[in-house]
């Protein structure tokens, strides 16, 4: 399912409409981590193929949260998603 939002995501218009299908994959990513006893921290590694729909969705939100001018929510999912997979795997995703 989240891979299906990074996918939408993907191949939408980039800025808000790209945006907009990132940050509900980001949320139902959060909700699903939330119901398998992640409580807020903790690593989500890409190395996990069931987290990648995930990573890939918090990326995206953070380059288009850059594009249409939310630097500081950009930011955030920027080091959000390097606290989660410290290891390095998932920092392609931002480029």
């Amino acid at each position: 399912m989240l891979a299906g939002w990074a996918g939408v995501g993907d191949t939408s218009t980039p800025g808000i409409e790209a945006y907009m299908a990132y940050r509900v994959g980001y949320h139902r990513g959060l909700d699903a981590l939330r119901a398998n006893s992640w409580r807020g921290s903790g690593y989500v590694r890409w190395r996990n193929a069931s987290n990648r729909g995930f990573l890939r969705c918090l990326a995206g939100l953070a380059k288009h949260a850059r594009l249409i001018g939310e630097t500081s929510e950009a930011v955030r999912c920027e080091q959000f998603l390097i606290q989660l997979d410290p290891s390095g795997d998932a920092s392609h995703l931002l480029k």
